[in-house]
């Protein structure tokens, strides 16, 4: 269980990096305050479950520095055991230790990233460097790594059953990549370096915290032309919370952006919102991201470098699919020509809209989705308000549970409010169950909507696994999304993009509750392989099965027509050009960025300078840019490594055509039989291009990507 924690400090895509006081003496007593809610075992039903309705904030730097005690003593238990190192008395050993710094960490993620405050961000700030310094204790434990190195180099001799050397390969790599076989000097500075990395995490993501906060653009009744109702209403709703009542608040998310960037008839005032988005982290102020971004890099190299690596995409890509940055580029590059082609495309339809309305404009980034929409419905005469109707959050909740049932055999079953602790009274809960057995199987906690002090976009995360190697646990996973809270007495209706992130996210949660791995460490992601799984569930959206069943008109009741779904479908290849290539730029500047020499970088001109040559097209930014890239540099998941969604994607589109190949569709029982046995289940517990093959009986093709967006297919050469 430590092990996990210790790789997730270095490579989650959580934006928060931890840290916890001195390594305790050999033998020395740790106190354990019992009046500390954070500190006390998990109970309650559903095999105990966290006490989120009892979290303080005053209790979590206590806690945090009680449990990494706790840990570290673990630790010098396994490292200082005189037996000869073997896999149960020193990788077992691991995978059991921290339970305590695990619970308490469920606690601060969702401090960090749902109920966030200035009072916990000081408290952040001081704990970071304290768990690099734990963190550097573990890994460089000369006497903890030679035990592990014994396993390892003796299962090299005499191979362990399957998932036992997955696990021992694992845990071996992680100390390797993580400095433990470097010179007590170089170990010496990589533990700064982590260090002040750490701080540097989290200023960064405090700071687009702060922007994301504190940048509001408040609208007069004559400014709301365009926006539909249930838009205002919620608008009218979020400006009177806010202490401007009267007024109609257009808040710094994705969730409240786009849809008025798409509507919006008032021009300056889309570009305010847009430029108040797309500079996050970039305001020239004490909460400006460039140089910190500049100095993570500097050190992500000179860290790599200590173990000779040439650069950070080199040291962090050979655990991953692809393997090498050269392959990672290589597809990226085969898609991007034919990408920004199709921009120029959309570009020249919309500005043609553009002049036959005499709007005498020039299409510029904040009016690409307005005019995309007037392009949507020109061409396929679809109107994304009118499909909005149909999406009901409460419909697409029962959605993802009947897709679940179909694909996976799970029931999900309300929790009466109240059994289960939860941490804001938004949050909702379900027990999930098997449905021929019975069996119980987990809960799923969902918090869907944006507010002060939750960080944006969507995210899924587990607070308890799913491992039977002391006896079967059940599963505890949540999803969390920023939509637009409705005014009291209306639906959430939300977007088909909303909606497809909705679906893509579960696919997430799904991916934890149908784990079958024995040990913790085989929960962990291999990080172009893991959004694979919930990219590809987000096809089940656009089923037939789905779109007759949920898809109901809010106001009168009737299923989404035949006609509307005709449209919907056509245009499915629409605005493609948009979508890969702001996706697409991100992925480039972050793997170019970790391949650049840092030194005397200077991250605005590199981003611009480095989209220039590239032929970015001007009408439309990166999806992230860097100086609020949190993907990238509020934490080490996803640096050089977010391209691994367009990989996952060639996955997604090779492994859709096996469904809709099958004689059953999407909902084919024997292909949905693989799915999970060989997509799902075994989670890292082999090795993820093998258990693709094992499911296609072939490795991906890039062919089914390029027809899924509508772009030309490649030939043989």
């Amino acid at each position: 269980m430590l092990l996990k924690f210790l790789k997730a400090i270095f490579v989650s895509s959580l934006i928060f990096i931890v840290s916890c006081k001195e390594e305790p003496k050999q033998k020395e007593t740790i106190t354990m305050n019992f009046e500390n809610t954070l500190l006390k075992d998990w109970s309650g039903p559903y095999e105990g479950v966290p006490a989120f309705d009892k979290m303080n904030v005053n209790d979590i730097k206590e806690a945090m520095e009680t449990g990494m005690a706790l840990s570290l003593q673990d630790i010098e238990a396994i490292a200082n055991n005189n037996d000869t190192p073997t896999f149960e008395n020193t990788i077992v050993a691991l995978e059991a230790s921290g339970q305590k710094l695990n619970d308490v960490y469920t606690y601060y993620g969702i401090m960090g990233s749902n109920r966030s405050s200035p009072e916990f961000r000081e408290i952040q700030t001081e704990l970071a460097p304290k768990l690099s310094d734990y963190n550097s204790k573990i890994s460089q434990n000369e006497k903890l790594f030679n035990r592990v190195k014994r396993v390892y180099e003796d299962s090299q001799k005499s191979p362990l059953p399957e998932d036992q050397q997955r696990v021992v390969d694992l845990t071996y790599k992680s100390f390797e990549m993580n400095g433990a076989n470097l010179n007590p000097d170089k170990k010496k500075r990589y533990a700064e370096i982590n260090k002040e990395l750490s701080t540097l995490y989290t200023k960064f993501s405090n700071n687009v915290l702060h922007d994301e906060e504190n940048y509001v653009t408040y609208l007069n009744k004559n400014q709301l032309g365009g926006l539909s109702d249930s838009f205002i209403n919620s608008a009218a709703k979020i400006a009177t919370d806010k202490g401007e009542d009267g007024k109609y608040a257009i808040t710094n998310s994705r969730s409240s952006m786009d849809p008025f960037l798409t509507y919006s008839t008032e021009r300056d005032l889309r570009k305010i919102v847009w430029s108040n988005y797309y500079s996050r982290g970039d305001n020239a102020d004490d909460y400006d991201n460039n140089d910190l971004v500049a100095e993570i890099l500097k050190l992500r190299k000179e860290r790599v470098a200590l173990m000779g690596y040439d650069n950070y995409a080199e040291w962090r890509l050979q655990d991953r699919m692809a393997k090498t940055p050269e392959n990672a580029m290589n597809l990226m590059m085969k898609v991007w020509p034919a990408a920004i082609a199709r921009v120029k495309e959309e570009v020249a339809d919309m500005q043609a809209v553009a002049d036959a309305n005499k709007d005498n404009v020039t299409i510029e980034p904040w009016d690409y989705r307005f005019y995309a929409e007037k392009v949507r419905k020109k061409k396929y005469d679809l109107d994304s308000d009118e499909v909005k109707q149909y999406l009901q959050l409460e419909s697409l909740t029962e959605a993802l549970f009947y897709t679940a049932g179909r694909l996976f055999n799970y029931k999900f079953t309300p929790v009466p409010k109240g059994k289960v602790p939860v941490f804001h009274e938004d949050v909702k809960v379900w027990e999930v169950t098997d449905r021929d057995t019975k069996k119980h199987i987990g809960l799923w906690y969902l918090d869907p909507f944006a507010r002060e002090g939750k960080r944006s976009g969507a995210w899924a995360t587990t607070y308890r696994s799913y491992t039977s190697y002391q006896g079967e646990t059940n599963v505890l996973a949540s999803n969390n999304s920023n939509f637009v809270k409705a005014a009291p007495g209306e639906p959430v209706l939300i977007s088909w993009d909303d909606a497809t992130t909705f679906f893509h996210e579960f696919g997430h949660a799904l991916h934890f509750f149908s784990s079958t791995v024995k040990y913790p460490t085989l929960n962990s992601g291999v990080r172009d392989y893991t959004e694979f799984q919930s990219q590809l569930l987000e096809r089940w959206l656009s089923t037939d099965d789905v779109i007759n069943q949920f898809l109901i008109h809010h106001e009168t009741g009737q299923p989404m027509p035949a006609s509307l779904i005709e449209k919907i479908k056509k245009a499915s290849t629409f605005n493609q050009g948009f979508g890969t290539t702001e996706y697409l730029a991100s992925a480039l500047i972050d793997m170019k960025l970790h391949l650049a020499n840092p030194t005397n970088i200077d991250i605005d001109a590199f981003e611009r300078e480095t989209l220039a040559e590239l032929n970015m097209p001007k009408e439309l930014p990166m999806r992230h840019r860097t100086p609020h890239f949190g993907h990238v540099f509020s934490g080490e998941g996803y640096a050089t490594a977010y391209y691994g969604y367009m990989w996952a994607d060639v996955l997604t589109s090779d492994a859709s055509e096996a469904f809709k190949d099958a004689p059953g569709g999407f909902y084919d029982a024997d292909v949905a039989e693989k799915l999970v046995k060989y997509l799902f289940a075994p989670r890292n517990a082999m090795d993820p291009a093998d258990a693709y093959r094992l499911f296609r009986g072939r490795d991906a093709k890039i062919e089914a990507l390029m027809r899924d967006r509508g772009f030309p297919v490649p030939t043989e050469e």
